[in-house]
C-alpha cells in the first residue's frame, strides 16, 4: 500500500489540528466545560458544533451526497487521530461513537426513506442515536447468536419484549437501532429495526454507573415490554440483523483506534512536556535513560497501531471485509491506550494521578477499550480461527495485477 495521503487530507488534517488547539483544548482545564459525567458539557459543545460546521470540519466520513467529505477510511485514520487529541474532540466534529458508527451503517444500507427519516437528522446534528444489542445473561453479548430480545411479526408490525444493557448514549438519544430476533434459524434469525425515543413499550431502567467518564447518554439498561414497530422500518430486510451487525461493528472496532491513537500521543506528549522540566538530584526526567526507555517503546508502539489501523483502513476503502486486520488493530491499540496512560501517570507522578492533566481521565477512560466492541480474548479466538483456516497463508501478500 501506499503510505502518502492526498493533499485534501492533509488539508483536513491541519485545519483540525489548529481548531482543536484554538477551540477545543483551552476548554479542558476549566472544570465548568465539564458535565456531571465528566463529558464535555452540552451547552458548550453545542456551541463548539456550529463552529466546527462553520469551518467545514463536519461529519468528513460520510459520503458527500451525504453530508460529508468523502475521505474513505484511510483519511479517516489520519483525521480522527487528530481529533482525538482533546478528549473532547470527536463529539465535536461529530465523528464520535455511537453516533459514528449508526451513520455509517445507515449510510450503507437504508433506504433513501430510511436515510431521510433516521439518518440525516444525526448527520445534521438534531438528535443523538444509540445501538441497541448487547444483553444481559443468558444473552447475547461478543456472541449475538445468543440474542434473546424477540421481535414478534404481527400484521405490519413488529412486538419486542427483552432487555438490553450497557448500551451507550441511550440517555441521550432519540433514533435507535435495535438487534432483535425474529426467527429461530441460527443464522438469519436476527432482524435490525429502527425506533424512536418517543414510542411507547420500552423504558429505561437504569443508567449503569461505570468508572467512567461517560459518553453523552451514558451507559442504560433497556426493558422492551409490547414496543411496536412498523415493518417498514426494518433495516436490511428481516434476518439480516447479523450483516447489519458486521457491516457496522466491524467500521466501527476501527475508528475507536483511530480515536485512541490520538489519546495515547496526547498521553506521550504530556508526559514529554514534563519531563523536559521536571528535575530531581540534579537531572531533568528526560535526560533518565530510564523515562527515555518508557518514551522511546511507546513512541514504536504508537506508530506500529498506526500501520494496523492504516493498513485495515486501505483494505476497507478497496472494498474487502479486513476482519483479521481490524482484530488486530483493536487488540494492539486497546492495550497501547491503556500503556501510554499508565506511563504518562508515571512520569508525572502524583501530579498525573490528579486531575491537574487530562491523564487520569483518559486511564479510567482506557480501560473500557479491551472491553468494548469485542474483549481482547474474542478477537484474539477469531485470529486463531483464521489462522487454523488459513495456515501460511494467514501472512500472505497482496500481489498486484500485471500492469
Amino acid at each position: 500500500m501506499n503510505f502518502e495521503i492526498s493533499p485534501q487530507v492533509e488539508d483536513y488534517r491541519a485545519r483540525i489540528a489548529d481548531f482543536a488547539s484554538r477551540e477545543i483544548l483551552p476548554l479542558e482545564e476549566d472544570r465548568s466545560s465539564y458535565d456531571a459525567h465528566e463529558n464535555i458539557a452540552l451547552p458548550v459543545l453545542e456551541t463548539l458544533r456550529a463552529k466546527a460546521k462553520a469551518a467545514g470540519l463536519w461529519c468528513l466520513q460520510l459520503k458527500p451526497e451525504t453530508g460529508g467529505a468523502g475521505i474513505g477510511r484511510m483519511g479517516m485514520a489520519v483525521c480522527y487521530e487528530e481529533m482525538n487529541r482533546s478528549i473532547f474532540g470527536p463529539v465535536v466534529f461529530n465523528s464520535s461513537a455511537p453516533d459514528d458508527g449508526n451513520m455509517m451503517v445507515l449510510e450503507a444500507l437504508g433506504t433513501p426513506e430510511q436515510k431521510e427519516k433516521w439518518l440525516k437528522p444525526i448527520v445534521e446534528g438534531k438528535v443523538r442515536s444509540a445501538f441497541a444489542m448487547t444483553e444481559p445473561h443468558p444473552g447475547g453479548g461478543s456472541d449475538p447468536g445468543m440474542i434473546m430480545t424477540r421481535a414478534e411479526k404481527r400484521g405490519d408490525k413488529y412486538v419486542v419484549t427483552g432487555r438490553k444493557w450497557f448500551i451507550t448514549g441511550a440517555g441521550e438519544a432519540s433514533h435507535f437501532i435495535l438487534i432483535a430476533r425474529t426467527s429461530d434459524d441460527p443464522r438469519h434469525g436476527l432482524s435490525a429495526l429502527l425506533f424512536h425515543k418517543d414510542q411507547p413499550g420500552w423504558r429505561i431502567r437504569r443508567r449503569i454507573d461505570i468508572m467512567g467518564p461517560e459518553e453523552h447518554g451514558g451507559h442504560c439498561e433497556l426493558e422492551f415490554d409490547g414496543l411496536e414497530i412498523p415493518a417498514d422500518e426494518l433495516l436490511l430486510g428481516e434476518g439480516r440483523g447479523l450483516k447489519v451487525t458486521q457491516t457496522r461493528l466491524g467500521p466501527a472496532r476501527l475508528t475507536h483506534c483511530m480515536r485512541w491513537l490520538g489519546l495515547a500521543k496526547r498521553c506521550v506528549e504530556i508526559a514529554r512536556a514534563y519531563a523536559a522540566e521536571r528535575q530531581g538530584f540534579g537531572v531533568r526526567l528526560a535526560d533518565r535513560e530510564s523515562i527515555q526507555v518508557k518514551l522511546g517503546d511507546l513512541a514504536m508502539r504508537i506508530e506500529i497501531g498506526r500501520l494496523l489501523v492504516m493498513k485495515a483502513a486501505w483494505e476497507l476503502d478497496r472494498g474487502g471485509f479486513a476482519r483479521k486486520e481490524v482484530s488486530m488493530a483493536k487488540i494492539h491499540v486497546a492495550n497501547l491506550l491503556h500503556d501510554a496512560a499508565d506511563v504518562g501517570i508515571q512520569i508525572n507522578g502524583a501530579r498525573g494521578y490528579s486531575k491537574d492533566t487530562v491523564l487520569e481521565w483518559i486511564y479510567r477512560y482506557a480501560r473500557q477499550a479491551r472491553l468494548v466492541d469485542g474483549a481482547d480474548e474474542v478477537h484474539k479466538m477469531v485470529l486463531n480461527r483464521f489462522l487454523n483456516d488459513e495456515g501460511a497463508d494467514f501472512w500472505r501478500w497482496n500481489v498486484a495485477a500485471n500492469a
